[in-house]
């Protein structure tokens, strides 16, 4: 037994067991679903834990409520203050109303408007600030210094981290067989409750935590023995940008979680495009880490399977966006450049020949001159509409045959 082993941890299953007592009356009981398509992919069941389905539409609220229930009445009345991209936001912010605490909730100014809106409507103040989650951590921390206002967290505190873990309570009693459970990981909260009862309980059940690759904390923390800060962050999965680990769940992360992996932007989109058609659900792209990781070939996974679903708040014109990149990494979009004598006629011949291969023509560029287009010919940008990657190579390779010349091609 390593030293981490026989550490005391900070949080334990009787916690969890505590916290979700407190919660029975407050949180939903989330739907574990299987999914076909995933389960073909793996060659075993996969199921989905929809938290994304949970009241103020993810986890968060788990954790958040278990912090704010156990303060002192005099704490309470102080108010408390949080730091959030969104989720957490409104965790925080419905708890709040629940227990009728004043709430300021420090969010980043990109923040979605959704999530922004939502927030408000549980009745918190938000003030925004910054452009990450750490920086809005670090102006909250402020006024809860300055105010006496109680700071609640997302992710560092023993308390919040016990109602995170009420969801491995619910996945056992739903789904006793499963083999690996894999859960969308930020700052760590998720992750060491869902880790805290599964090994407590189950300790043959593999725990693999899930990171975006741009906005991982964890594996060069994990490498350094500590939790270390990330110089800098890029992911379209706002609610899991955290560019340091959590003092708590780090702990409980390094002790109790078998693996750490990344996923790229490509694969999350993918993922969170799989969701959508083939299992009707909408997810964000924090929840759709968990199922990216599924879809990484190289990364061995027994099954049964269970990916954790951690939200769906997701901002609708940022949706747009997500779709578009998802179906390009998909090979669902091919974008061609064809060059055509420049006489009356060419076009239309191009288009009629597109017709033939039932690729949907979705935007169309005609370039007369260029510095690289001869005098005589006319430079045409498509971008086609597809069935796959297949189907993209097969538009290309019958235009080839029919005499045009792709000067360059691309699916993404």
């Amino acid at each position: 037994m390593s030293v981490a082993d026989r550490r005391v941890l900070p949080v334990s299953d009787a916690d969890v067991v505590a916290a979700a007592e407190l919660l029975e009356p407050v949180i939903r009981r989330t739907p574990v679903v299987r999914s076909r398509a995933l389960s073909d992919l793996r060659g075993g069941q996969v199921w989905l834990k929809c938290e994304n389905q949970q009241r103020a539409g993810s986890f968060k609220i788990r954790g958040a409520y278990t912090r704010m229930a156990r303060l002192s009445d005099e704490e309470k009345a102080r108010g408390v203050v949080a730091a959030s991209a969104g989720n957490h936001a409104q965790g925080v912010a419905l708890a709040a109303r629940l227990l009728g605490v004043p709430a300021r909730v420090y969010m980043p100014v990109g923040a979605p408007l959704p999530k922004l809106d939502a927030t408000r409507g549980y009745g918190a103040e938000v003030v925004l600030t910054g452009n990450t989650v750490d920086e809005c951590l670090a102006s909250a921390l402020e006024h809860a210094a300055t105010s006496g206002a109680v700071m609640i967290h997302p992710f560092d505190h023993p308390d919040v981290v016990a109602g995170q873990g009420t969801i491995a309570l619910e996945l056992l009693e739903q789904r006793p067989e499963v083999k690996t459970v894999l859960v969308s990981t930020g700052g760590g909260g998720l992750l060491a409750g869902v880790a805290t009862v599964l090994k407590a309980r189950r300790p043959d059940i593999r725990v693999i935590g899930v990171q975006a690759e741009s906005a991982a904390a964890y594996p060069p923390s994990l490498a350094a023995g500590r939790p270390e800060s990330l110089p800098s962050m890029s992911t379209m999965a706002d609610g899991i940008a955290v560019g340091r680990p959590g003092d708590v769940p780090f702990t409980i992360v390094e002790s109790l979680v078998d693996e750490m992996v990344t996923v790229d932007e490509e694969t999350i989109s993918r993922a969170l495009i799989l969701m959508l058609e083939r299992q009707k659900l909408l997810i964000e792209p924090a929840g759709a880490v968990a199922v990216a990781a599924l879809l990484k070939p190289e990364l061995e996974i027994e099954t049964p399977a269970l990916a954790v679903l951690s939200g769906g708040n997701v901002d609708p014109l940022l949706l747009m966006r997500l779709i578009r990149h998802g179906l390009a990494s998909a090979g669902r979009y091919l974008r061609l450049q064809v060059r055509v004598p420049d006489r009356p006629g060419s076009l239309a011949g191009l288009l009629m020949r597109l017709a033939t291969t039932d690729a949907n023509v979705m935007e169309v560029e005609h370039v007369r001159t260029g510095p690289h287009t001869p005098v005589n010919e006319v430079e045409v940008a498509l971008w086609l509409e597809t069935r796959g990657a297949e189907h993209c190579r097969q538009v290309v390779a019958d235009l080839t045959e029919a005499g045009y010349q792709p000067v360059s091609s691309e699916t993404d």
